[in-house]
């Protein structure tokens, strides 16, 4: 949600951005509650064994996907112009790229099925390469409708990939196909998607597979592939190191958890990432300072995220029996725990995008550098205490890692440590309150079903929420309100 201050940009750009907002996070929130909604039906008949399995598959393909080119499609929004032979230019690296990984990672899936011990690995990562075929018909019409903050046709071409991909996994989990439900429908939905996205942006264009003159873009692309390698080794760490000690059981089991926890700053946060990158390239790009402008994005997402985690880590118990099922009980304290590590992960990646923005992609490299050893360090150290250990680990390794990237990324921003704590303070005290509150009403129930318990309890933790907000920051909720409603649609 990136809202910039009237007196640094233009209202026609200000207005595209928020339309851009509107149509980037509102077509993920219809996307996702459909997607939900399939993933929740999938989950009950569905075990945590295939869970577990694609946890490790998508290790491989995590990895690989690093080197797979959308940061070398990304250049294309932060230049200043940007012409046809530089998107063929694009386009045939990509291909070239993809098909290799695709290569690659069909040659190592037995190495890949012997370390975590799974023969059944070896099949479905071959059946994933088919991932890497899609990946250039996603990333260049993105650059190029993202570029010019075209979220409209990006938000409908994301909107039918989604209805494809749950009815591909609702069928397939009705039709018992089990862990083949978890790798088919997401390539059903990346295919549908990159095929509306090629239309929209009319994107499908001669690639050239000559490179000279393209330094400049290859450079940035290199740094941004740098980052996200180092992105990979923070993230993913706990997989790899828990991967080779427990079954696929236990990693079924953290998953999900690390699924249900992650839901917004997976989901939601990452689209308005995009935008706020585009945005900020263009104040960039226009020689204005984007301090302000990050931290207003910062209080508006923060506003937005923090009830939720809070909300999550209270109430994980009727949610998991309620919507999960009676196999999921397990997860509970882990869910619980993950969700206060969240707040924190939202804010630690809302700093890449400004710094990308601004032609500093080495300061991201840096960043990603020191969450690799802190968090590959707390999930070594974790792995000894259960998966229980690993949840730990978040939540003591997370804020350390958000301080680091705060110390890194602000002085180059513009933004203070005044401003970014004015930024977070409505959303946290109010989301803390909210809690409060709905521990002692919670406390104050008598024995209700999982579903009622979760209904009440959900629905006076929004209502509380939104009473606290409009009593003590009544001015923020007419900004969102504003944002989110009334909204100017930007001339073509």
């Amino acid at each position: 949600m990136v809202d910039i201050a009237k007196q640094e940009i233009p209202a026609s750009l200000r207005d595209r951005v928020r339309s851009a907002v509107f149509w980037r996070s509102g077509s993920q929130i219809v996307a996702q509650m459909i997607t939900w909604a399939t993933t929740f039906l999938v989950i009950r008949m569905l075990s945590p064994e295939d869970y577990g399995l694609v946890a490790m598959a998508a290790l491989v393909v995590i990895f690989l996907s690093l080197m797979e080119g959308f940061g070398f499609a990304s250049s294309l929004i932060q230049r200043e112009s940007v012409s046809r032979k530089e998107l063929r230019q694009v386009f045939g690296l990509l291909i070239l790229i993809n098909v290799t990984l695709a290569g690659i990672q069909f040659l190592i899936a037995p190495l890949a099925a012997a370390y975590f011990n799974q023969p059944e690995l070896v099949e479905i990562l071959r059946v994933q390469t088919l991932l890497y075929f899609i990946t250039p018909f996603l990333a260049l019409p993105f650059a190029i409708l993202s570029r010019e903050l075209e979220y409209r046709k990006l938000a409908i071409a994301n909107l039918i990939g989604s209805i494809a991909g749950a009815g591909t996994a609702l069928t397939m989990a009705v039709m018992d196909y089990g862990v083949w439900t978890l790798v088919f429908s997401p390539i059903v939905m990346f295919a549908v998607r990159a095929t509306c996205m090629t239309f929209a942006a009319r994107s499908l264009i001669w690639p050239s597979f000559s490179f000279r003159g393209a330094r400049a873009i290859i450079g940035f692309g290199g740094a941004l592939t740098l980052t996200q390698f180092f992105w990979f080794l923070q993230s993913q760490s706990d997989i790899f190191i828990a991967g080779r000690i427990y079954d696929a059981y236990n990693i079924g089991l953290y998953t999900t958890s690390l699924f249900l926890a992650q839901i917004l700053v997976s989901k939601f946060v990452p689209p308005l990432n995009d935008v706020a990158f585009a945005a900020y390239s263009r104040m960039h790009r226009e020689k204005r300072p984007i301090g302000s402008a990050f931290a207003n994005s910062a209080r508006l997402i923060l506003t937005a995220t923090l009830p939720f985690y809070f909300g999550l880590a209270i109430t994980a118990a009727p949610l998991v029996e309620a919507i999960l099922g009676q196999q999921w009980l397990e997860i509970i304290p882990i869910v619980s725990l993950l969700a206060l590590a969240m707040p924190f992960m939202t804010l630690q990646i809302l700093f890449g995008p400004a710094t990308n923005a601004l032609g500093r992609p080495g300061i991201a490299v840096r960043v990603n550098i020191c969450g690799a050893a802190i968090m590959a360090t707390g999930f070594l150290v974790a792995v000894n205490y259960g998966i229980i250990g690993l949840a730990w680990a978040w939540l003591i390794a997370m804020p350390i890692l958000t301080a680091v990237t705060m110390f890194m990324s602000m002085p180059t921003i513009g933004v203070s440590l005044r401003q970014l704590a004015g930024a977070v303070a409505p959303g946290l005290s109010a989301s803390l309150a909210m809690a409060i509150i709905v521990v002692a009403i919670d406390a104050l129930l008598p024995p209700l079903s999982p579903l009622m318990r979760l209904l009440v309890l959900a629905g006076a933790g929004m209502a509380a929420y939104a009473a606290l907000l409009l009593m003590f920051a009544r001015s923020l909720v007419a900004e969102m309100w504003d944002l989110i409603v009334r909204r100017q649609t930007a001339p073509a």
